[in-house]
């Protein structure tokens, strides 16, 4: 287990997709905050000021986590936040699903009728917050930023 936590090669392979993942997924959110704010909305679980504040907000936050991970700037608090946010995430959507509610899970579209939640999203989003505990525990590899500047310094 030691080795694949040190190996460069697979922690930048899933920096690479973990990053581009949450950045992707960011834009259409901070794109259309209010269209994001009713998919939050649609999980009943919040207020309608928090709905409003966490449809602002999160979606900067997977942006700033995804280009952290993607350059390897900040690579564990970058993996740590993935990791809540995922969990509360998951916990959204199960509670969704006892609760029998049909609606879009917001994660790639704001489009109402895409992305139902179901049991498949928890496995997707078990997915993810694997990968992101993997970078969590890894050790930052060569190929980041933090590591270059770190290089840089150390030779003047």
């Amino acid at each position: 287990m030691k080795d694949l936590l040190s190996n460069p090669y697979l922690s930048l392979l899933t920096r690479a997709f973990l990053g581009s993942f949450f950045i992707v997924i960011s834009i259409d959110k901070i794109a259309d905050p209010l269209a994001f704010a009713q998919s939050v909305g649609n999980y009943k679980l919040l207020p309608l000021p928090a709905v409003l504040v966490i449809a602002t907000v999160l979606p900067w936050l997977e942006l700033l986590a995804g280009l952290a991970i993607l350059f390897g700037v900040v690579q564990r608090g970058g993996s740590l936040l993935l990791c809540l946010m995922l969990g509360v995430f998951t916990l959204a959507v199960v509670l969704a699903l006892f609760r029998g509610l049909d609606i879009s899970c917001g994660c790639f579209t704001q489009d109402p009728s895409a992305g139902k939640i179901g049991w498949m999203k928890v496995a997707e989003n078990g997915s993810l917050f694997l990968l992101s505990l993997f970078l969590l525990f890894s050790k930052p590899g060569k190929f980041t930023l933090e590591s270059f500047i770190r290089e840089t310094a150390d030779t003047r």
